[in-house]
């Protein structure tokens, strides 16, 4: 039997495309029991490839495990009396539609809670529910108008989106924060809420010492390509055959960098006594550790600067990525009904989290889903 921290939780998930689906995969790892409601023609990701496996994309497989797939038409009267009911019977319900586009079917949050007072209802949208509830919520917009765009590539280059949808990625985690302190409220007083979150409010977040910068110190960042505006070394540096991240995150690091580089000289001048002044001179200090780095390949100073306590490490591939997680004994890969996929990253000491039903064919449960909703037990 699973013992998952959220078992016994019942989520509707009313979302598509990547950060409702992300959350309540998320959720489902940690127990809640996820009916996956679609249209009739599915969430849009089914059909973004390539690249696939076995004829289904493999960015819908990517988010959507240990959830049950039902495909309800709003717009037929019993499937619109069925998605109802699941909303009356769930503890949660999530869902990405436009700002209000669930009102008109009865779904909103209003008049779900009314029937069920205790449900905790999360909401995400692109640009909120006021004044920008009209505009899509595609992440790369976001990346664009957030402001992220014109902090990534290079300096004197165009601006760059990340190379994942990071903001839908996150908002997905804002909306598993809040629907779980919204859990924790109703375990306390008994009654649900209505939780908002929106994309842009995500990225203004995310952007952490960028957005810090221009409203607290009145600086607006600019690109600059892989370094750091505050701290150098942090960037790649080239050594005798290919790039290497570098880091001296404070002045004992630095020390050992030097120590290891064979630069003790450095040390006594005060343009890198310190990290503000490293980083004010960073164009004197480059060239030096460049000159020493070259000497050896990549794969030789990681070893001999990591043994020495410098944090540095290779520019992967996403095939990299993983064998160095499975080197490390993260055990990444976790096998659902033989389909390979990353695993939940949380770990717990007394609970556990699960991988249980591979990403669910369309309606592959509706047969059984619909005969439980028309069970009169409530």
């Amino acid at each position: 039997m699973h013992h998952g921290p959220l078992d016994g939780l019942l989520i509707a998930d009313f979302s598509r495309i990547l950060a409702g689906p992300y959350a309540t995969m998320l959720l489902a790892d940690l127990g809640a029991e996820v009916i996956k409601v679609e249209s009739p023609s599915g969430d849009d990701t089914r059909t973004w490839v390539p690249p696939a496996r076995d004829g289904v994309s493999t960015y819908y497989l990517g988010i959507n495990r240990n959830k049950r797939s039902i495909a309800l038409d709003f717009g037929v009267e019993e499937d619109l009396r069925l998605a109802k009911e699941l909303a009356a019977r769930a503890d949660i319900v999530i869902e990405n539609f436009k700002p209000g586009g669930l009102r008109r079917f009865g779904l909103d949050y209003q008049t779900v809670s009314k029937r069920n007072p205790a449900l905790i209802y999360a909401s995400i949208s692109g640009f909120g529910s006021g004044a920008g509830a009209s505009l899509p919520g595609y992440d790369l917009l976001v990346q664009a108008a957030s402001g992220l765009m014109s902090l990534t590539g290079d300096a004197d280059g165009p601006p760059y989106r990340a190379g994942i949808s990071v903001f839908d990625v996150m908002t997905g985690m804002h909306a598993t924060i809040g629907i779980l302190a919204a859990l924790n409220h109703r375990n306390a007083t008994g009654a649900g809420q209505h939780v908002e979150v929106n994309l842009l409010s995500s990225a203004l977040s995310a952007l952490v010492n960028h957005t810090s910068a221009y409203v607290s110190g009145g600086v607006v960042p600019h690109r600059m390509g892989n370094a750091h505006p505050s701290l150098f070394p942090y960037e790649p540096l080239p050594t005798a055959d290919k790039d290497l991240i570098v880091i001296a995150g404070n002045d004992g690091q630095f020390r050992k960098l030097c120590h290891e580089l064979d630069l003790p000289e450095l040390l006594d001048d005060p343009r890198f006594a310190t990290n503000e002044a490293r980083t004010h001179n960073r164009a004197a200090l480059r060239p030096l550790l460049v000159s020493k780095l070259r000497e050896r390949p990549a794969d030789e100073w990681f070893k001999r600067l990591t043994a020495a306590g410098v944090p540095c490490g290779p520019i992967n591939h996403v095939d990299g990525g993983v064998a160095l997680a499975e080197e490390l004994g993260l055990d990444p890969v976790i096998t659902v009904d033989e389909l390979p996929m990353i695993r939940n990253p949380i770990t717990f000491s007394a609970t556990r989290t699960r991988h249980d039903l591979p990403p669910p064919g369309l309606d592959e449960h509706g047969s059984q889903i619909r005969a439980w909703l028309k069970e009169t037990t409530r």
